[in-house]
């Protein structure tokens, strides 16, 4: 499978594996709702958890959330890479996304090729980690296409670089706060 191959697959509404630097990852546009669900669902996902946005540049991140000065600080310091920023949610971007109470995103710009390629075509797309709510992430297309036997058909070829959740930094607050500490320290 091409890149350009997935990108309209993820255009015509289906989801999409994709290898990110940290977990190999399951993609949908975030502009389709009805993908977005199925990608919950798919992952027996609690609605309740926001989906993190990818995105291949700042520009991509500015179109969907309010970047502070500390977020942009960290977006230059560490994007590409595995850091995830959560910003306030802009009101011009779709109200289904993120965290709808906080009204809040995360965006993230990967550090691996394939995804940046398949992020230029599309634009940021909503992406969590290949696997069962719970269960360990998927490192590669094959331990991807294993768990979700027949659920998912398009399978970008590739291995995940890190293996661990990105490092989570919430920035709406006075004082930013980890959520989750992975391979970046901010």
């Amino acid at each position: 499978m091409d890149v350009a191959a997935a990108a309209r697959a993820i255009k015509r509404g289906e989801i999409v594996g994709v290898p990110t630097d940290t977990v190999y990852g399951i993609a949908v546009d975030l502009y389709d709702e009805a993908a977005l669900d199925r990608l919950y669902e798919l992952k027996g996902r609690n609605d309740g958890k926001p989906i993190a946005i990818l995105v291949a540049s700042l520009e991509q991140g500015l179109s969907i959330g309010a970047m502070t000065d500390r977020a942009l600080e960290l977006a230059d310091r560490h994007w590409p890479g595995a850091v995830t920023l959560v910003v306030p949610r802009l009101d011009t971007a779709p109200g289904w996304l993120g965290d709808k109470k906080r009204r809040t995103v995360a965006l993230r710009c990967p550090d691996h090729p394939v995804a940046l390629e398949l992020l230029e075509l599309t634009g940021p797309l909503a992406v969590t980690s290949a696997n069962k709510a719970d269960d360990e992430p998927a490192r590669t297309a094959e331990e991807a296409e294993s768990i979700f036997d027949g659920e998912v058909l398009t399978y970008l070829p590739g291995e995940a670089g890190g293996g661990s959740p990105s490092t989570l930094v919430d920035l709406t607050q006075p004082a930013e706060v980890v959520l989750r500490m992975g391979p970046i320290r901010p």
